[in-house]
C-alpha cells in the first residue's frame, strides 16, 4: 500500500471516530475504496462513508436482501451469476436485457439492485472473510431488445447505487449487441455517470473488442454465442456461502 494511502486511511479513521462512527469492523481496504472514489480527499471520503453507513442501516437492516423480498424481479429470469473472470478473478454478473421490463414497484427494484450486487460480491469471498476490495464484472446483453425493454431510469438507479454505495466495486462493465435505437438512450444515461464509472464501461462493437471481452471474462463464463463454452446460471440458482438467499 502506498504511503499516502496509509496516511489517508489513518486520518479517515480519526475523522470518523471523532464524529462517533466506529471503524472497528472495517478494514483498511474497505476505507481505501471510499478514499479512491473521492480522489484521496479524507473529508469527502469520510462524508461518503457516513452516508453509505446510514443508508445501509436503513435500507438493508438485516445486512442482506433475501430472494423473498424481490420475487417479481427474480421471476423474470434475466440475471445470471457466473464464475470468476479469467483476468482479475472477479465474479461475472450477466443481464439479458430482453427479459427486463421497467418495474412498477420501484422499491422492489432498488432492493433487487442491492440483492444482485451483494450476492455477486459475496460469491468471490474466500474462506468466509471479505478482503474489502472485491470487485465485479457486469455484462449487459442488449440482443433482441425492443422499446418495451428500455428502462433508462432503472439503468440510472443501478449505476447511481454503484457509485454512491458500492465505491470501487465495479471492475468493468461490458455492453453487448447495442441496437441503433439504444445509442441515444445510452447517451442520456451516460450524463448521470461519473467519469471514473464511464472509464470502466466498454461497448463491444468490433472483433478486437469482442476477443478482449472473451479473454477478460473467460470462455467458461460465456455461452457459445458470445465466444465461450459455458452455460448461464440464474442468480437464484447459485448458492453462495455466508449469503442467506432465502428468508421465508
Amino acid at each position: 500500500m502506498e504511503k499516502n494511502h496509509e496516511t489517508a486511511i489513518t486520518q479517515m479513521r480519526k475523522s470518523l471516530e471523532k464524529i462517533g462512527v466506529s471503524t472497528q469492523n472495517y478494514n483498511d481496504a474497505t476505507l481505501l475504496r471510499f478514499l479512491i472514489a473521492r480522489s484521496i480527499d479524507v473529508e469527502k471520503a469520510t462524508k461518503m462513508f457516513v452516508e453509505w453507513k446510514n443508508w445501509r442501516d436503513e435500507f438493508v437492516p438485516l445486512g442482506f436482501i433475501s430472494d423473498s423480498e424481490v420475487p417479481h424481479e427474480l421471476g423474470d429470469e434475466k440475471m445470471y451469476l457466473q464464475g470468476l473472470s479469467s483476468i482479475g478473478q472477479h465474479p461475472v454478473l450477466i443481464c439479458k436485457a430482453n427479459r427486463h421490463f421497467p418495474s412498477k414497484d420501484q422499491l422492489q427494484f432498488k432492493k433487487f439492485v442491492v440483492h444482485l450486487l451483494d450476492k455477486t460480491i459475496a460469491s468471490s469471498i474466500k474462506d468466509g472473510k471479505e478482503t474489502g476490495n472485491e470487485k465485479l464484472i457486469a455484462v449487459l446483453d442488449l440482443e433482441k431488445i425492443s422499446y418495451k425493454n428500455v428502462d433508462a431510469r432503472g439503468f440510472i438507479i443501478g449505476f447511481q447505487f454503484l457509485q454512491a454505495y458500492y465505491p470501487e466495486r465495479l471492475a468493468k462493465a461490458y455492453l453487448l449487441n447495442m441496437p441503433w435505437f439504444f445509442v441515444r438512450v445510452w447517451k442520456m444515461i451516460s450524463y448521470f455517470l461519473e467519469k471514473a464509472t464511464l472509464e470502466k464501461i466498454i461497448i463491444v462493437s468490433n472483433e478486437e473488442q469482442r476477443k478482449d471481452f472473451v479473454n477478460q471474462v473467460g470462455e467458461d463464463n460465456l455461452t457459445e454465442d458470445h465466444g465461450g463454452r459455458g452455460k448461464l446460471v440464474l442468480i437464484q440458482d447459485v448458492t453462495v456461502n455466508h449469503f442467506p438467499a432465502r428468508n421465508e
